[in-house]
């Protein structure tokens, strides 16, 4: 595993912001952290960065402890704060080679790699403007840059895409799914829930600093939501359908014209239930699952 938690606890005098958390993550794996406002997110990002000391607990990125090692973590890792501080007297090529000066890295290669990404981010015809003047979408995307700036094995990204239009936004996105492809591993803190069930691997859901629930998009949606829900739209009324329908069926709600019902095996029920209709003379409009979102995963989480 190139990250690795075990037990992390963090305390401010009497308040725990972080209690007992322990999580993976593999190479080349995106996990997003999902929670409210003080749920302890910022804080395990970071432990995880070696910029907080852990009161408890243990954690290694990269195969280096993050007490231990504090210095060559900072090294090994791109983070990316929530609020991300910025020289604003600098211009963007003069910040990013401050930063790869920070990072050892020949100033050659700073210059070709903030070239490369200025442009991925469209900042590139802005790079001679000081980034004081820069909108707050811009500064976001700088920020991002010199996180990526040394090409690090494992990035911790903190609410990427706040304050960005949806081309921006997009626009990280796919970066992120690029440093996925390359092998890159990504820990990802955000509140936009669409955006987490697109580009994450695994979700964790974290609540008083403790992960209540983790696992793919589609296992929490399943454990917290039960069974997928079939929806069924005919063209004409029920008209006493069940009566002469024979299957046995979880019919969970019902209208004039549609029904819906639970299964845990659509691929064996669905087509047993569109030959019943069509036996029956019924002429069927649709049948496909009842989308269910992360976002009733998460708010049944978190106002439990």
């Amino acid at each position: 595993m190139l990250v690795e938690a075990e037990r992390l606890t963090k305390k401010f005098g009497d308040f725990v912001a972080v209690n007992e958390l322990s999580l993976t993550l593999a190479e080349g794996e995106i996990l997003a952290l999902l929670g409210p406002n003080g749920a302890g997110k910022t804080t395990t990002v970071r432990m995880l960065a070696s910029i907080l000391k852990p009161t408890s607990g243990r954690a290694r990125v990269a195969g280096l402890d993050v007490v231990a090692d504090a210095q060559a973590v900072r090294h090994a890792v791109g983070l990316l704060t929530e609020l991300p501080g910025l020289y604003s007297r600098m211009t963007a090529l003069a910040y990013l080679d401050f930063f790869g000066t920070l990072q050892h890295i020949a100033p050659e290669q700073t210059r070709r790699r903030g070239e490369e990404l200025l442009k991925r981010f469209d900042l590139w015809e802005s790079r001679q403007r000081r980034l004081g003047t820069y909108s707050k979408g811009m500064r976001q995307k700088i920020a991002i840059v010199r996180a990526m700036l040394h090409e690090p094995l494992v990035l911790f990204l903190d609410e990427p895409t706040s304050a960005m239009d949806p081309h921006s936004a997009k626009q990280v996105r796919d970066a992120v799914l690029e440093l996925k492809a390359l092998g890159r591993t990504i820990l990802l803190c955000t509140h936009n829930l669409p955006e987490a069930e697109l580009v994450a691997d695994r979700i964790a859901i974290v609540r008083r600093g403790q992960i209540v629930a983790a696992g793919t998009s589609a296992q929490l949606k399943r454990n917290l939501l039960g069974d997928p829900v079939m929806d069924v739209r005919l063209i004409e009324p029920l008209d006493g359908l069940w009566e002469r329908f024979g299957i046995p069926l979880n019919v969970i709600e019902q209208g004039p014209n549609w029904f819906r019902y639970r299964t845990d095996q659509p691929e064996a029920v669905n087509p047993a239930v569109l030959k019943r209709l069509a036996d029956l003379g019924r002429s069927v409009f649709s049948l496909g699952p009842l989308e269910r979102s992360l976002e009733d995963v998460y708010l049944k989480i978190v106002q439990e």
